[in-house]
């Protein structure tokens, strides 16, 4: 099902598809670490952007790019994955929640190590965002992801 791009008076872009964010495919572990790879270091300005999802009989969800890093973010992975396919906007959309994943849950930091350019993210944790199935609003059921994961905690994690 393609993705239909609108742009608003303002520049700003809204990718509309017809399905829920939880219909959205699952992306390889190496997609995503190639659009964490092409969004680090991007320019922090971008066009507001934003998703709806239409998939009647529920009511329309949108998700707002509010935040100007996300929106570049979302630049990032539309110019070297593409945002008009549900795979890209499923790259697009674990990527944000995988960064706000590690902004804000204690629970991931074992899955964390520094290394030479900034923090490494543990193979297991990108490919389980990587399967985890989305929710209605495009991120991640922690509980689900978690569930993916091995039992052990990551060893070295120094963060």
């Amino acid at each position: 099902m393609p993705v239909e791009t609108l742009i608003g008076p303002a520049g700003e872009v809204l990718h509309q598809l017809g399905q829920p964010a939880s219909s959205l495919p699952a992306v390889s572990k190496r997609d995503l670490e190639q659009a964490l790879e092409a969004a680090h270091g991007r320019l922090k300005r971008a066009p507001a952007r934003g998703f709806r999802f239409l998939a009647p009989p529920a009511p329309p969800v949108e998700l707002i790019l509010a935040d100007a890093d996300a929106a570049a973010w979302a630049v990032a992975v539309e110019q070297t994955a593409g945002l008009d396919t549900p795979h890209g906007v499923s790259l697009c959309l674990r990527l944000l929640a995988l960064v706000a994943l590690l902004a804000d849950a204690a629970w991931v930091r074992p899955w964390l190590a520094r290394g030479g350019e900034g923090i490494e993210i543990h193979p297991q944790l990108l490919r389980a965002a990587a399967l985890v199935p989305l929710n209605t609003a495009g991120g991640f059921d922690e509980t689900a992801l978690r569930a993916l994961l091995p039992h052990t905690q990551a060893r070295g994690a120094n963060i």
